[in-house]
């Protein structure tokens, strides 16, 4: 390892951060310096998110959900994506006035255009996944070594492969006193549970996908605007409606929420072809387009409220339950959530001084700094794995950065 690994003795690391999620947005995108004698060791000097273009957008959703979809549009995908994290690689750079031979690697997360782990499998699959966004295109253009393809190595280790980020939740929110959810509402919502004085080796440590986020809600409102809106922002829609009681009742039997963790999901089960389902059902109880999107957020709430009741609390105190991601920025959900949980706190990470929207890029920088490191990236309890390990595939650039000599 040693001729891959950052030198011991530099106490001060920068590092790009680079991930695109569930919601299809674009690009997030965080130059982080990393020092672990500072607390907490992740500092973020700029983040940004860059959009992709509307038409890229649908080119991705709709290979997204294309069952058929050939070897030749996967690879294109992969090429163009690649394109689409180095650009975004270079911005965020200049953003931050860094100059990109200043930075050491960049952690790539990619897109995960396919996530099938062992748990979920039926009879004749193979657990798999498939992130997109080619290592090789990000070196090339940037000059920077990369770090990509986390998730592979925890998948055949028996893992879910998911989440990932739980270790970056730990160096930046563990409290000597306070018992924390810290729950990303992206386009799917999972929670790390940090209990008080907790440490990589605390049993209690936990983290999981609670089920929906914010996929089918930014779906569903595109749905009934004909395409205008990509979101409900500040949750203005479902304000002006009221929760459907027995649909929710109804979304909220799907075996995914009982199922003990370890666990993942995705669009796969949270996505396009559910949505499909709850307007058919609601166009059957003749539910008005406002209600229904009180209704999918309410599901977004209670799942995680749900969540919390089954597998959090019976492993210690919850004092807060910190909100990040997309969902963070819609109030409807927020006081919806609040509502589920009484005894709870409910804040966001910028109440205690993380940006929360950044937290998944920085995530992927501090486990792009583990592998070079020689740590795991991994945490066998969150994932279900069978050991810890050193996560994500290193690429070189043409010219290795000096850093990495």
């Amino acid at each position: 390892m040693s001729a891959i690994t950052i030198r011991l003795e530099r106490t001060k690391v920068i590092a790009i951060g680079l991930m695109s999620g569930t919601s299809h947005d674009g690009v997030s995108a965080a130059v982080v310096e990393l020092d672990e004698r500072s607390r907490p060791p992740a500092h973020m000097i700029a983040f940004h998110t860059f959009p992709y273009t509307a038409r890229f957008r649908k080119e991705l959703l709709a290979a997204s959900a294309d069952e058929k979809i050939g070897a030749a549009a996967i690879s294109t995908l992969n090429f163009a994506l690649g394109r689409e994290f180095a650009r975004a690689a270079v911005e965020i750079a200049k953003l931050a006035r860094v100059a990109l031979s200043r930075v050491a690697f960049i952690g790539s997360h990619g897109h995960t255009f396919f996530h099938l782990p062992p748990r979920r499998t039926t009879r004749g699959q193979l657990a798999s996944t498939m992130q997109l966004g080619e290592s090789a295109v990000i070196a090339a253009a940037t000059g920077v070594p990369v770090v990509a393809d986390f998730r592979t190595m925890d998948l055949a280790l028996g893992g879910e492969g998911a989440p990932l980020a739980p270790l970056a939740h730990l160096w930046l929110f563990a409290d000597p006193k306070l018992g924390r959810v810290v729950q990303n509402i992206g386009g799917i919502g999972n929670a790390t549970y940090i209990p008080p004085r907790a440490s990589l080796g605390d049993p209690n440590l936990i983290a999981f996908d609670t089920g929906p986020g914010n996929a089918m809600l930014d779906a569903l409102a595109s749905r009934i605007s004909a395409g205008r809106l990509r979101m409900d922002r500040d949750g203005r829609l479902a304000a002006r409606g009221q929760v459907n009681g027995p649909l929710l009742a109804r979304l909220m039997q799907n075996p995914y929420f009982r199922r003990r963790p370890p666990k993942s999901t995705g669009r796969e089960e949270f996505g396009p072809h559910l949505l499909d389902r709850i307007v058919a059902d609601a166009r059957r109880m003749k539910i008005v387009d406002y209600d229904l999107v009180a209704t999918v957020t309410a599901f977004t709430a209670r799942s995680i409220a749900e969540a919390c009741r089954r597998f959090i609390f019976p492993r210690g105190p919850v004092n807060q339950l910190i909100v990040t991601g997309g969902g963070a920025q819609n109030p409807t959900l927020m006081r919806m959530i609040a509502a589920e949980l009484p005894d709870v706190e409910v804040i966001t990470a910028a109440n205690v001084g993380v940006d929360g929207d950044a937290l998944e890029a920085v995530a992927f920088a501090i486990l792009g700094y583990q592998m070079l490191r020689g740590r795991p990236g991994n945490i066998p309890t969150v994932t279900g794995a069978r050991a810890p390990a050193i996560l994500g595939k290193l690429t070189l650039p043409p010219a290795p950065n000096e850093k990495l000599k």
